[in-house]
């Protein structure tokens, strides 16, 4: 039975996730299936994460306008945001484009935005874990709660990249943050996890979205030099892999009124050029 004071399907705000785009072959995975997956799933708003869309290091400003005109509304990014140079002065110019909330007070750029879209304002966040990756940024708890606490002010539908590698620290951010949030999404290791689910507050959570890239590949790289380094301990290049692509996702279907997760659902799709 439908409440009477359910709101109505149409005016329901979709919000579709992409995770860490890889190199030449996700991009032109994504740009080619973005477009359909907006109009097939109803999308009202689109989040890609870039952060490894440049040779699988970072973003440069070509690549995310590319990305934004293949219909990302925000990019998210990570720890490889500093990789291409030319990114720094374009978080300037462009505020879609985000780094991690939590990096040090005058870092270029912002970690999060606030946009009107048809259906209400929705904002985005960027934030970055500390175990096993930055343990000098500041601490993102602290960090996205009193942001949280300003992005309410203007709106309740709140979306968060969590770019992290430990899971015990992405699950702890999804509890920190329920009901204050409308969804948690981790990122960072490219592996696509199966724990989505709404939370007691309202939250939609996943611990990782997994990534747009090479299906066969090791996260993305090239098998052969990252066996290579496994078996021999010796450096080796990391090219990006080829061929098809598979494009990870997650669809976050949300009460623009209230701002709470209604249901989650992972995204998957396969590109071959």
């Amino acid at each position: 039975m439908i409440s009477p004071n359910a709101t109505p399907p149409d005016e329901l705000f979709r919000i579709l996730f992409l995770g860490d785009v890889v190199g030449d072959p996700g991009r032109k995975a994504v740009a080619a299936v973005l477009p359909v997956l907006k109009e097939e799933l109803a999308v009202d708003f689109a989040i890609v994460n870039g952060e490894n869309a440049a040779g699988g290091r970072g973003i440069t400003p070509k690549i995310a306008i590319a990305l934004m005109r293949a219909g990302a509304a925000v990019i998210t990014t990570g720890d490889h945001i500093w990789d291409q140079k030319e990114i720094i002065p374009f978080l300037a110019e462009e505020p879609r484009v985000l780094r991690p909330l939590n990096y040090p007070e005058g870092a270029p750029g912002n970690g999060w935005i606030v946009l009107e879209s048809k259906k209400c304002k929705v904002a985005v966040v960027n934030l970055q874990g500390r175990v096993f990756m930055q343990p000098t940024l500041e601490n993102p708890f602290p960090a996205i709660s009193a942001c949280v606490e300003e992005i309410r002010k203007e709106t309740p539908v709140i979306f968060l990249d969590f770019h992290a590698e430990a899971t015990s620290e992405k699950v702890a951010m999804g509890w920190h943050l329920d009901g204050l949030v409308s969804a948690v999404v981790g990122t960072h290791t490219h592996i696509p996890t199966a724990d989505e689910r709404v939370l007691p507050g309202g939250t939609a959570y996943l611990t990782d979205a997994g990534m747009c890239g090479p299906t066969n590949s090791v996260i993305g790289s090239q098998i052969e030099p990252v066996l290579y380094r496994f078996k021999t301990m010796m450096p080796a290049r990391f090219g990006v892999g080829n061929g098809s692509v598979r494009v990870n996702g997650v669809l976050v279907t949300i009460d623009p009124a209230t701002g709470k997760a209604l249901a989650i659902e992972r995204v998957v799709r396969y590109w071959h050029e």
